[in-house]
């Protein structure tokens, strides 16, 4: 008896969403973000623990603690203005609306045209 011819299957199947990848500055402004966040939340851990067991190291973990939570907020809110940043730079091409105004030099036309053919 012969061996079986497999059916192959592949390790890695891309699945096809509908979100794209976020843009190189934005994702870095992202990851930065999730490592100062996730250190902070290791040193509010580790300022917990050493206040409860009554350490030495409680009050300067603690100022380091609220340092880098002002920190890591400003990280956050980075990736906000940097996601904002990069959309109206290379995002979506905006065209006036119809409710937009009406250019000088095209008001000044319409004002001259009137004149024109009166003369």
């Amino acid at each position: 008896m012969e061996h079986e011819a497999r059916p192959v299957r592949q390790l890695w199947v891309d699945d096809e969403k509908g979100r794209r990848r976020m843009p190189d500055p934005v994702r870095r402004a992202a990851v930065r973000a999730l490592l100062l966040t996730s250190v902070t939340m290791i040193q509010g851990m580790v300022a917990f623990f050493c206040s409860i067991t009554g350490s030495w190291l409680a009050f300067p973990v603690t100022l380091t603690a609220v340092a880098s939570t002002v920190v890591a907020t400003w990280s956050v809110l980075d990736v906000w203005i940097t996601r904002q940043v990069w959309r109206q730079r290379n995002g979506v091409v905006s065209k006036p609306s119809s409710a937009a105004r009406v250019p000088r030099a095209e008001k000044r036309r319409e004002d001259r045209a009137p004149l024109t053919e009166a003369a």
